[in-house]
């Protein structure tokens, strides 16, 4: 008991442009040491860096990397720039967590839905979002931190998601997607039982 409390507890996780230790991360690491690295020093992240820089870090480090939100905001040739550097800094049996928002399902939404581009897609809890936001960016972001590095530069499909992953040499990957969001487990090995079990995607 005292072995398997003190192996989960030396887990590492890399939180990737998480903005903030705050905001919650998925329960399923829970006990995991937290990493939060991004390129906005005003979340005092633990690691100041650009994600398309992540070779400049020791390699295999961490045993999973989180990202959620944040890959869309590289344009589309350094999205496999970002996802190397998560394969490098990964353990041998690391797996990266990988949320972007579903752009053809929100494309279809708008469709069906006949709204307007700057109409209320759903209520987050910065406040509403409209098909602009998904599409470009948090619109309120952006202007009030006069930053671009908030805009968006690439869309993600599930496919598209999945050959990137796998054009960065990630052997495995397990999707799941909404209208709005696609989730997705990338492995550089062929996931553990364990590994499935706790990710349950």
């Amino acid at each position: 008991m005292t072995n398997s409390i003190i192996e989960t507890v030396s887990k590492k996780v890399l939180n990737v442009g998480g903005n903030d230790k705050a905001i919650p991360i998925p329960s399923c690491f829970d006990g995991w040491q937290h990493d939060l690295l991004d390129i906005d020093p005003t979340g005092n992240p633990d690691i100041l860096c650009d994600a398309r820089e992540l070779w400049k870090m020791p390699p295999r480090q961490y045993e999973a990397v989180y990202c959620s939100h944040n890959l869309e905001h590289y344009f589309a040739h350094d999205v496999l720039k970002v996802l190397k550097g998560f394969r490098l800094i990964l353990k041998k049996d690391g797996f990266a967590y990988i949320r972007v928002p579903n752009l053809v399902g929100v494309m279809q939404s708008l469709i069906n839905s006949k709204m307007e581009l700057d109409d209320e897609l759903y209520m987050s809890p910065s406040g509403p979002i409209a098909p602009l936001d998904v599409i470009f960016g948090y619109r309120k972001q952006i202007e009030q931190s006069g930053v671009d590095f908030y805009a968006h530069k690439t869309g993600f499909s599930v496919t598209l998601l999945v050959r990137a992953l796998k054009q960065s040499g990630f052997t495995c990957v397990l999707t799941s997607h909404d209208d709005l969001e696609i989730s997705a487990f990338a492995f550089k090995t062929e996931p553990t039982g364990e590994q499935i079990r706790m990710l349950n995607p």
